[in-house]
């Protein structure tokens, strides 16, 4: 019986990459039947929604999704379709790897490391209160009544939430994520020296939650002291965990010495109505400079794909998505101009020729 899975193409050159990569899933033997969605800019044209009601039915319905970058229109009302998206499916654990595969041009040898970030609040929660609003200015009179400290007029105010069960459930998750796949060691990351009582709880929770794990070694770092050690030395780390802001730069830092955005695969996922959930993405932006001109690369969908059929208990086939990936790259022909070494001006091969290449590599 084939896997139901959503396909939602995006904006820009979504889908171009999300043609590829599904084209790589389907020559894997994999039986999938996709159900294609809108959502972003394109979606919004359309139906005047960046995030239509029927794509997050059907996501709910297929419990799978593969989606392409994504814009969200000023006009549109959402200051965030993807985190609009993760808040109604509950996608809490964002699950970023960052592998650094023999070809790839980089100043290191050995990166294989995998960033776990929460995705519902933190700073990222959405209560902001724009400079001079009514919102801004009762909101500023609470915080000098409670503290005594006055904050500027002309100030734009964001909330960053910590709660007891959002660290729990992320730590816990990178703790499981670790033992299906044979980590050895959890890093969380947190501000906890300044922050006391947001980070500082997330931390402590974090220290709870290890010690149910004894075989799996466990630390925190601060997270500057991360970054700079992940630029040192990133072989130091397995899985790192962390809250949502901090997530999102470690892992781009990651993406950064592996190859760029371009070669980093993500997923979100979550267990909304009893039963886990998740949905796989292109990490990158809809880079509409790139759109309709068969130059961008596929390959982080691509690996996204390969996440995705693990998911579905297709192991094997991912397994081989993921070494065919690896194996065309590591030959350096059908790769593109992103993935080319300094002072290699040979041209780059186009999306669906790399897509051409796994193909024949699987």
């Amino acid at each position: 019986m084939p896997h139901r899975v959503t396909l939602i193409p995006g904006d820009g050159i979504g889908p171009e990459v999300i043609e590829a990569a599904r084209r790589v899933i389907e020559a894997t033997g994999v039986a999938i039947e996709w159900d294609r969605r809108p959502m972003g800019g394109t979606a919004f044209s359309r139906t005047g929604r960046s995030l239509p009601a029927e794509t997050l039915d059907a996501i709910r319905a297929s419990r799978v999704a593969l989606k392409g970058p994504i814009e969200t229109p000023v006009t549109s009302g959402l200051r965030s379709a993807n985190l609009e998206l993760r808040k109604s499916l509950d996608l809490y654990a964002n699950v970023r790897p960052c592998r650094l595969y023999p070809g790839v041009p980089s100043a290191y040898e050995d990166v294989d490391l995998v960033v776990i970030r929460e995705g519902t609040e933190g700073m990222y929660t959405g209560w902001e209160f724009e400079m001079g609003t009514d919102g801004a200015h009762r909101l500023m009179r609470f915080i000098e009544g409670a503290t005594g400290r006055r904050i500027r007029e002309d100030s734009g105010l964001s909330i960053k939430t910590i709660t007891e069960r959002g660290s729990e459930r992320i730590v816990r998750f990178a703790f499981d994520w670790a033992e299906r796949f044979g980590r050895r060691k959890v890093t969380a990351s947190h501000k906890a020296n300044i922050m006391k009582f947001s980070d500082g709880l997330f931390l402590e929770v974090a220290r709870t939650v290890a010690a149910r794990y004894p075989e799996i070694a466990f630390e925190d770092r601060i997270i500057d002291a991360l970054c700079m050690q992940m630029i040192q030395a990133p072989e130091r780390f397995d899985v790192l965990v962390m809250a949502n802001l901090y997530g999102d730069v470690a892992a781009e830092l990651g993406a950064g010495i592996t190859g760029g955005v371009g070669m980093a695969p993500g997923g979100h996922f979550g267990d909304a109505d009893g039963a886990e959930l998740a949905v796989f993405e292109a990490t990158h932006g809809a880079a509409h400079d790139l759109a309709g001109t068969n130059q961008a690369n596929p390959m982080g969908v691509m690996l996204s794909g390969a996440m995705m059929l693990r998911h579905l208990g297709e192991t094997d086939a991912g397994d081989r998505l993921e070494a065919s990936i690896a194996a065309v790259i590591a030959e350096g022909r059908h790769v593109t101009r992103d993935l080319r070494a300094p002072g290699d001006d040979r041209p780059g091969a186009g999306t669906f020729q790399v897509a051409d290449a796994v193909i024949a590599a699987l």
